[in-house]
């Protein structure tokens, strides 16, 4: 099981914690905007990039608008990684990307 939360709630957490935030984007994607301090593990490769993530830390998930975060969430949850989806992905984003 795994947890969802707000676009909002998640950037007051952003701005005053150190969280741990995981991309499931596409490259492309990624390449043409991501929010700096990310990890980017795609939907599309997470059976080989879950190894990136650490069971005993906590994760945020993103994608482009929180259908394909929620996916992965469901999948690494199952696994035993403990995630929180974030709702509205990079879409609702409003602090710096790269």
């Amino acid at each position: 099981m795994y947890h969802s939360i707000s676009m909002p709630e998640f950037e007051q957490k952003w701005r005053k914690e150190t969280l741990s935030l995981v991309d499931v984007r596409e490259i492309d994607e990624w390449e043409s905007k991501h929010v700096d301090g990310a990890v980017h593990v795609p939907l599309s490769d997470l059976s080989n990039g879950k190894e990136k993530l650490n069971k005993e830390q906590d994760y945020y998930v993103m994608c482009h608008s929180g259908a394909r975060s929620a996916m992965a969430c469901q999948q690494l949850a199952k696994e035993g990684y403990k995630v929180t989806n974030v709702m509205g992905g990079i879409s609702a984003w409003r602090g710096e990307v790269i």
